[in-house]
């Protein structure tokens, strides 16, 4: 089993301890995310005047927003692989039938031309 590790992170000017399974590496990008989406928030018009429960719940929507937007992608993406996926299918199954149908045309030519007529099979 993996051991948890502690990691210090900086988010909105604090220094936080996170503790969790992931490398501090992706716990860095996790904080780096967040000081990012903060900081658009903040660019916004009227932003810092709000209390901090309005700006948690702010920063928790477009959190969201970002997490569905990527879910709905990846679903996408899912879909489009499936119906990738049948069309190989359905291409591999054309193919067989194409080789099982030139391989019967090659046995009627060789038939054919050996001089059997159709009556004496």
């Amino acid at each position: 089993m993996a051991e948890k590790k502690k990691v210090r992170v900086l988010i909105d000017g604090k220094i936080i301890t996170l503790g969790g399974y992931e490398s501090e590496d992706y716990m860095q990008r996790v904080a780096y995310y967040i000081n990012t989406k903060i900081a658009e928030l903040s660019a916004m018009p009227g932003y810092n005047r709000l209390t901090a429960d309005t700006k948690a719940t702010l920063l928790s929507l477009n959190i969201a927003d970002d997490y569905f937007k990527a879910k709905s992608q990846v679903d996408v993406m899912e879909q489009d692989i499936e119906n990738k996926d049948q069309d190989t299918y359905d291409a591999k199954h054309d193919l067989v039938s194409a080789q099982v149908e030139i391989a019967r045309l090659k046995r009627e030519i060789d038939r054919l031309r050996s001089g059997k007529s159709v009556e004496q099979k």
